[in-house]
Protein backbone atom coordinates (compact mmCIF):
# COMPACT_ATOMS: atom_id res chain seq x y z
CA UNK A 1 0.00 0.00 0.00
CA UNK A 2 2.92 2.36 0.63
CA UNK A 3 4.06 1.87 -2.98
CA UNK A 4 0.54 2.60 -4.20
CA UNK A 5 0.33 5.66 -1.96
CA UNK A 6 3.63 6.99 -3.34
CA UNK A 7 2.69 6.31 -6.95
CA UNK A 8 -0.69 8.00 -6.54
CA UNK A 9 0.98 10.99 -4.86
CA UNK A 10 3.32 11.34 -7.87
CA UNK A 11 0.20 11.66 -10.04
CA UNK A 12 -1.35 14.19 -7.66
CA UNK A 13 -3.89 11.65 -6.37
CA UNK A 14 -4.72 10.26 -2.94
CA UNK A 15 -5.16 6.73 -1.65
CA UNK A 16 -8.86 6.94 -0.94
CA UNK A 17 -10.69 4.27 1.04
CA UNK A 18 -12.40 3.20 -2.20
CA UNK A 19 -9.08 2.74 -4.04
CA UNK A 20 -7.60 0.87 -1.11
CA UNK A 21 -10.65 -1.41 -0.82
CA UNK A 22 -10.66 -2.17 -4.57
CA UNK A 23 -6.97 -3.04 -4.61
CA UNK A 24 -7.33 -5.17 -1.47
CA UNK A 25 -10.13 -7.18 -3.12
CA UNK A 26 -7.86 -7.97 -6.06
CA UNK A 27 -4.92 -8.75 -3.79
CA UNK A 28 -7.00 -11.04 -1.54
CA UNK A 29 -8.57 -12.85 -4.52
CA UNK A 30 -5.48 -13.58 -6.58
CA UNK A 31 -6.08 -16.25 -9.19
CA UNK A 32 -9.84 -15.58 -9.32
CA UNK A 33 -9.91 -13.36 -12.45
CA UNK A 34 -12.83 -11.26 -11.20
CA UNK A 35 -14.94 -9.03 -13.45
CA UNK A 36 -15.95 -5.49 -12.49
CA UNK A 37 -19.32 -6.44 -11.05
CA UNK A 38 -17.80 -9.23 -8.93
CA UNK A 39 -15.18 -6.80 -7.61
CA UNK A 40 -17.91 -4.26 -6.88
CA UNK A 41 -19.99 -6.80 -4.94
CA UNK A 42 -17.01 -7.68 -2.73
CA UNK A 43 -15.82 -4.08 -2.26
CA UNK A 44 -19.23 -2.82 -1.14
CA UNK A 45 -19.19 -5.30 1.76
CA UNK A 46 -16.46 -3.20 3.43
CA UNK A 47 -17.15 0.06 1.63
CA UNK A 48 -20.99 0.20 1.26
CA UNK A 49 -21.04 3.80 0.01
CA UNK A 50 -18.99 2.95 -3.10
CA UNK A 51 -20.64 3.13 -6.51
CA UNK A 52 -20.08 0.92 -9.53
CA UNK A 53 -18.74 3.88 -11.53
CA UNK A 54 -16.10 4.48 -8.85
CA UNK A 55 -14.99 0.85 -9.11
CA UNK A 56 -14.75 1.17 -12.92
CA UNK A 57 -12.64 4.35 -12.64
CA UNK A 58 -10.47 2.83 -9.91
CA UNK A 59 -9.81 -0.30 -11.96
CA UNK A 60 -8.87 1.82 -14.97
CA UNK A 61 -6.48 3.90 -12.85
CA UNK A 62 -4.86 0.85 -11.20
CA UNK A 63 -4.46 -0.79 -14.62
CA UNK A 64 -2.82 2.34 -16.07
CA UNK A 65 -0.44 2.36 -13.11
CA UNK A 66 0.49 -1.28 -13.73
CA UNK A 67 -0.71 -2.44 -10.31
CA UNK A 68 -3.36 -4.70 -11.83
CA UNK A 69 -3.80 -6.34 -15.21
CA UNK A 70 -6.92 -6.18 -17.33
CA UNK A 71 -7.65 -9.51 -19.00
CA UNK A 72 -9.78 -10.41 -21.98
CA UNK A 73 -10.54 -14.11 -21.68
CA UNK A 74 -12.97 -14.06 -24.61
CA UNK A 75 -16.01 -14.45 -22.37
CA UNK A 76 -17.56 -11.05 -23.11
CA UNK A 77 -16.31 -9.14 -20.06
CA UNK A 78 -13.08 -7.67 -18.80
CA UNK A 79 -11.48 -9.42 -15.87
CA UNK A 80 -8.78 -8.18 -13.52
CA UNK A 81 -5.98 -9.60 -11.46
CA UNK A 82 -3.41 -8.21 -9.08
CA UNK A 83 -0.09 -7.72 -10.85
CA UNK A 84 2.58 -9.24 -8.64
CA UNK A 85 5.02 -10.13 -11.39
CA UNK A 86 8.60 -9.00 -11.00
CA UNK A 87 9.20 -8.74 -14.74
CA UNK A 88 7.10 -7.11 -17.44
CA UNK A 89 5.68 -10.34 -18.84
CA UNK A 90 2.25 -11.60 -18.02
CA UNK A 91 1.58 -15.24 -17.35
CA UNK A 92 -0.55 -17.33 -19.67
CA UNK A 93 -4.03 -18.73 -19.14
CA UNK A 94 -5.71 -22.05 -19.84
CA UNK A 95 -9.45 -21.57 -20.40
CA UNK A 96 -11.80 -24.54 -20.17
CA UNK A 97 -14.45 -24.42 -22.88
CA UNK A 98 -16.73 -26.65 -20.81
CA UNK A 99 -16.83 -25.14 -17.29
CA UNK A 100 -15.10 -21.79 -18.09
CA UNK A 101 -12.51 -22.24 -15.34
CA UNK A 102 -9.27 -20.32 -15.81
CA UNK A 103 -5.94 -21.85 -14.89
CA UNK A 104 -2.81 -19.72 -14.66
CA UNK A 105 0.37 -20.94 -16.36
CA UNK A 106 3.41 -19.42 -14.70
CA UNK A 107 6.07 -20.96 -16.96
CA UNK A 108 7.11 -18.95 -20.00
CA UNK A 109 8.40 -21.00 -22.89
CA UNK A 110 8.39 -18.19 -25.44
CA UNK A 111 11.78 -16.63 -24.69
CA UNK A 112 13.46 -18.20 -27.74
CA UNK A 113 10.57 -17.21 -30.00
CA UNK A 114 10.77 -13.63 -28.74
CA UNK A 115 14.52 -13.51 -29.35
CA UNK A 116 14.08 -14.77 -32.91
CA UNK A 117 11.33 -12.24 -33.64
CA UNK A 118 13.35 -9.37 -32.17
CA UNK A 119 16.38 -10.33 -34.24
CA UNK A 120 14.55 -10.98 -37.51
CA UNK A 121 12.24 -7.95 -37.39
CA UNK A 122 14.34 -5.56 -35.27
CA UNK A 123 11.32 -5.26 -32.99
CA UNK A 124 11.64 -4.90 -29.21
CA UNK A 125 8.97 -7.04 -27.56
CA UNK A 126 7.69 -5.66 -24.26
CA UNK A 127 5.06 -8.27 -23.47
CA UNK A 128 2.86 -10.99 -24.89
CA UNK A 129 -0.42 -12.58 -23.88
CA UNK A 130 -1.28 -16.17 -24.63
CA UNK A 131 -4.56 -17.98 -24.05
CA UNK A 132 -5.02 -21.69 -24.57
CA UNK A 133 -8.57 -23.01 -25.01
CA UNK A 134 -9.49 -26.61 -24.27
CA UNK A 135 -11.00 -28.91 -21.68
CA UNK A 136 -9.72 -29.01 -18.08
CA UNK A 137 -8.94 -32.24 -16.23
CA UNK A 138 -12.19 -32.01 -14.21
CA UNK A 139 -14.31 -31.89 -17.38
CA UNK A 140 -12.21 -34.29 -19.48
Amino acid sequence: MDDLKDRLKEKGLKLTPQRRATLEVLYNNQGEHLNTEEIYDIVKETCPEIGLATVYRTLQLLDEMGLISKLNLDDGCSRYEFNNHEDDHQHHHLICQSCNCVIEVEIDLLDQLEEAIEKEYKFKIKDHKVKFFGICSNCN
